[in-house]
């Protein structure tokens, strides 16, 4: 019985993302949910983003998406987030 796999099953890889662009944002009460063309969703906590924490729901629903979706812009709010800034984490540390 042969192990080998064929050239063919090779090519048929899993999809693997290349960038991460925003398609939409929502909020809840904990959390900032990012939706990205390729499917994925991304949380983070937004504790992280004070300015969007202390923003009123109607204030968060104003965004715009930048740079063909690598950017999150809050005009009301001078608030500017970067998708690949999102998807790094964050350092934070006690101060």
């Amino acid at each position: 019985m042969s192990t080998l796999v064929s050239s063919d099953a090779k090519s048929q890889r899993a999809y693997v993302p290349t960038t991460a662009l925003a398609k939409s944002v929502n909020f809840d009460e904990e959390m900032m949910h990012v939706s990205l063309t390729d499917g994925r969703r991304v949380g983070v906590p937004i504790l992280w983003f004070p300015v969007l924490r202390e923003a009123s729901p109607d204030q968060r629903t104003k965004y715009e998406i930048g740079g063909g979706g690598t950017s999150l812009h809050w005009p009301d709010l001078d608030e500017d987030l970067s998708v690949a800034g999102l998807m790094a984490g964050a350092d934070l540390r006690a101060t």
